[in-house]
Order: structure tokens, then C-alpha cells, then sequence
């Protein structure tokens, strides 16, 4: 079985960018391979030793797999079943052997749903058992669901859908997994927690001549936080991952890096920053805090 103990840090590695072009803030496109390289060694070295990647990332499993990532934890996620397929074993098998496969690795630490729906259609009850099949296999060292909205964990537990991960959106803005107790509750029942869009798909970086003018009717929120920061002493990149740095009840913080120069920035956060008051920059609005809700002109 894989080491379960969290000596790698908090912090684990997003790899969307190493097989897309993906991210509001990324100027710099796709990441080269060559500098993936440089990445997965600064991340090692500095005890981050989570991956976390998915089967519609591109060519990100390749990528990992040609470069070697045995001595990772690797979380993947499985694409939402097309319909027709809901429950169909043998889709689902031959989706993970391919994952692992291009992974180059005997198992993978997660497997995550893209979908949580998925555990709940007309054969949901199978999908799930064969997931559990597979971790009595060690094939899979837990199952886990990627959230959109805390609403999806209120229909799971509903439906008595017991999983081992959850992955869900968090930061300064966005902080629905606890206004809504989910992330007490998940602590409580030893689900790990792994948060991403702790930037805001980067837009939280963002200075305010660089955000596409979508963002304008949010201008007074964006202006609070630049305050806040500046009052504070911290910089965007500060503020935001001490905030999550100050939830303690999170397991892992999934960080999207476009070079090493970023990763560099990442590590070189203290983050023992005095809690301080943050909560006027809280949001609700699913315009702003959803990236599949933007508009971009």
C-alpha cells in the first residue's frame, strides 16, 4: 500500500497546465516538458509529494509517466461517464488500466470522480462497488469525489455514499466549504480534504489592468481585497495561500505551476501570517467564483 502519512507537507502539485493550455493568468501556454522535469525535482525536493492530475488533462499523464512519478502520491480523476455508459464496468476499467498505464505506475494513491453525479445514476451502486473492488485490489488507495458546490456532498451523504477524498474550490473569495460546515464535518469523519482554485484559476493575482473587463462589474470586491492586502503587509500571492494555510483542517492545497520561477514564489510563502479579518472579502456570487459561469469577451 502507498504511505499515507502527510510527512510531504500540505501542499501538492496541479497538472493541468503540463497538458493543456489552461488557466485565466497563464501567459506562458503549455509547459514544456523540460521544465515539468524541473518542477516534479524542486517539488520532491521541498517534500511535496502529491500529484494531482486527470485522464482529460491532455497529455499530462504522459507527460508524468515518461518523466517517472513512482515516488509520488498520484491522484487522478475519471471523466464523466458518457451516456449510455452509466455503470458500464469495462469502460471504467479500461479508463483507469489506461490511466495507470500512461502514468507508468501499479497504483494510484486517489481516484476521483469529475462527476459526482455519477455515483447516483441508474447504476451508480455498481460503479461505486467496482471502485471498492479496485481498492481490495490495491490498485486504488482511495476513492474520492472533484465538487463544484458543497450542495453535491449534502445529495452523497443522502445517498450514503462513503468516499475517502474530497476536492473541492477554496479561497479568500470562495470559502462555501466551510460557511457551509463541510469542512468541519469531512475533518470530523477523517475525509481528506484537498483544496484547488486557491488563486482563482489565478485571477486573484491578477492586477486590475490585466483582468478581462468581465470582471468590472466586481470591481468594489476586487478593490477590498487589494486594500486588505495592502493593509495587511501581504502580497496577492501571500494573502491568498495563507488564508488556506490558516484552515487547518485542510489535508492538501493544490497549487497549478506554469514554471519554476512560480513554484519558487510558492515555497518561499512563510505562511505563519497572523490570522487577521478577512471576511468582508467574502463572495457568494457564482458569476465571479465559478470559472464555468465566466464569460470571457
Amino acid at each position: 500500500m502507498i504511505n499515507e502519512s502527510k510527512k510531504g507537507g500540505r501542499l501538492a502539485l496541479g497538472t493541468a497546465q503540463f497538458g493543456l493550455d489552461y488557466g485565466i493568468s497563464n501567459y506562458f501556454g503549455q509547459v514544456k516538458e523540460s521544465h515539468v522535469v524541473d518542477v516534479l525535482t524542486k517539488a520532491k525536493n521541498n517534500n511535496i509529494n502529491t500529484i494531482d492530475t486527470a485522464m482529460i488533462y491532455g497529455g499530462s499523464e504522459a507527460i508524468l509517466g515518461r518523466i517517472g512519478v513512482r515516488n509520488f502520491n498520484v491522484i487522478t480523476k475519471l471523466p464523466p461517464l458518457p451516456q449510455g455508459k452509466e455503470g458500464n464496468k469495462k469502460w471504467v476499467e479500461n479508463k483507469i488500466n489506461s490511466s495507470i498505464k500512461k502514468l507508468n505506475v501499479d497504483e494510484l494513491y486517489g481516484l476521483l470522480l469529475h462527476k459526482s453525479s455519477d455515483f447516483l445514476g441508474i447504476m451508480g451502486d455498481s460503479l461505486y462497488s467496482y471502485l471498492q473492488e479496485l481498492k481490495q485490489d490495491q490498485i486504488i488507495n482511495k476513492i474520492g469525489v472533484s465538487i463544484y458546490s458543497p450542495r453535491e456532498l449534502d445529495i452523497l451523504a443522502d445517498n450514503d455514499i462513503n468516499i475517502d477524498i474530497v476536492q473541492a474550490p477554496f479561497n479568500i473569495f470562495d470559502r462555501r466549504l466551510k460557511t457551509s460546515g463541510w469542512i468541519d464535518k469531512l475533518n470530523n469523519l477523517g475525509i481528506e480534504i484537498h483544496v484547488r482554485s486557491v488563486f482563482l484559476q489565478g485571477l486573484l493575482l491578477l492586477s486590475a489592468d490585466k483582468r478581462n473587463n468581465y470582471f468590472d462589474k466586481w470591481k468594489h470586491h476586487f478593490d477590498k481585497f487589494e486594500k486588505w492586502t495592502k493593509d495587511t503587509n501581504q502580497k496577492p500571492l501571500e494573502a491568498c495561500l495563507n488564508f488556506v494555510h490558516s484552515c487547518k483542517e485542510i489535508d492538501k492545497i493544490i497549487v497549478g505551476i506554469e514554471n519554476l520561477k512560480q513554484l519558487e514564489e510558492i515555497l518561499s510563502v512563510s505562511n505563519e501570517f497572523p490570522p487577521s479579518d478577512d471576511k468582508h472579502l467574502i463572495i457568494d456570487d457564482n458569476n465571479l467564483i465559478n470559472p464555468s459561469y465566466w464569460r470571457l469577451n
